[in-house]
């Protein structure tokens, strides 16, 4: 059986013909999908008080050893300003189920 057929799932046959019809591929188990639509995050600038939408490849994740040094950063598409806001352990379940980079801080010492 190839890498690439599904079996034990329900509905789906496998090389035996549990169901009766064919193997199914992964790819016809999913031929029929739509493109997943991209996670948006709303954000504003502190600098130019502008409310924007953003990918989450516009976003970066740092999530330190305390709340001082958790915070997201992005660069605001209308002012052009760094910005860094602070993130709290929602804000950080939400940034990460969505797919922004995160990287971890560490103490040196």
């Amino acid at each position: 059986m190839s890498e690439s057929t599904m079996t034990g799932v329900p509905g789906v046959s496998d090389a035996q013909g549990v169901s009766g019809g064919p193997e199914m591929t992964v790819a016809a188990a999913f031929a029929g999908m739509k493109s997943v639509v991209p996670v948006m995050f709303r954000a504003g600038c502190p600098d130019c008080r502008g409310n924007f939408e953003l990918a989450a490849s516009a976003l970066r994740l740092a999530i330190g050893a305390t709340s001082r040094t958790t915070f997201y950063s992005f660069t605001c598409p209308d002012c052009g300003a760094a910005v860094r806001k602070p993130a709290g352990e929602r804000i950080v379940e939400l940034l990460v189920g969505g797919g922004v980079r995160t990287l971890r801080l560490t103490s040196v010492g």
